[in-house]
């Protein structure tokens, strides 16, 4: 399969490359498949990663350290997941180890053992009046205050399932864990949230701990910075 894929087109790749094209490409060193990646990853890595950590600030670290450990370990990639579901379980262990480092008397799971959490999800949508603007910003600060405040067995399943859209069974593989606990810590994140968020909430929540703009354009370019620097790019 891989064979018959063909080089990264010119100009740069866009949102329509497939995947399996960009990490092919980036494994030969291609800086342009690489911020392309990085840029369709971001929001989903963020996300998993603050579900786990205390602050934006630590999971952007954590998210910059899972691009440099996945990217500089790519001939390890078999492909037997997709590369998302690959790097994505990277940063849900970045993230514990970085929680652990800095509450070591925490019990907190690694991936490959029985773990889970959740998150919430507003999309956002054109031509709203300024007042409801802002009272959907209102609204997210209350949600994710929320989801932050769940316990850490709950929240990155929430997040995985209700933000990222996985399902179940995707879900229990990129943790490695029984669709039975999946299904339960969700319900158990969604039974905490629902007296809080159901009467102000409507539709999903996936513009929660956003990462977008000039963040995502600034985490690119760390990470291909750092890449050269490793002699990776």
């Amino acid at each position: 399969m891989t064979s018959q894929l063909k080089p990264l087109p010119n100009p740069a790749p866009d949102a329509t490359t497939p995947e399996a094209v960009l990490v092919r490409s980036a494994r030969e060193g291609s800086e342009a498949a690489v911020r392309e990646l990085t840029r369709r990853l971001n929001p989903r890595l963020f996300r998993v990663a603050r579900g786990i950590v205390s602050s934006d600030a630590e999971a952007e670290d954590v998210v910059q350290e899972a691009y440099l450990a996945g990217f500089a370990k790519l001939d390890s990639f078999r492909e037997e997941a997709s590369f998302t579901t690959w790097i994505t379980r990277i940063a849900i262990n970045e993230a514990k180890m970085q929680r652990r480092r800095d509450r070591p008397n925490e019990v907190y799971d690694t991936v490959a053992e029985d773990d889970a959490s959740h998150i919430l999800a507003f999309p956002g949508q054109d031509g709203e009046s300024i007042e409801t603007t802002i009272g959907r910003a209102q609204i997210r600060a209350i949600t994710e205050k929320a989801v932050a405040d769940l316990p850490p067995d709950l929240r990155l399943v929430f997040i995985l399932r209700e933000t990222e859209g996985l399902t179940t069974a995707e879900a229990a593989k990129a943790l490695h864990i029984n669709p039975v606990t999946v299904k339960t810590r969700l319900f158990r994140a969604r039974r905490r949230l629902r007296t809080s968020l159901e009467e102000q909430a409507r539709g999903g929540f996936e513009a929660i701990f956003p990462f977008d703009g000039q963040r995502c354009v600034h985490m690119a370019d760390q990470v291909v910075v750092a890449l050269k620097d490793l002699g990776r790019l």
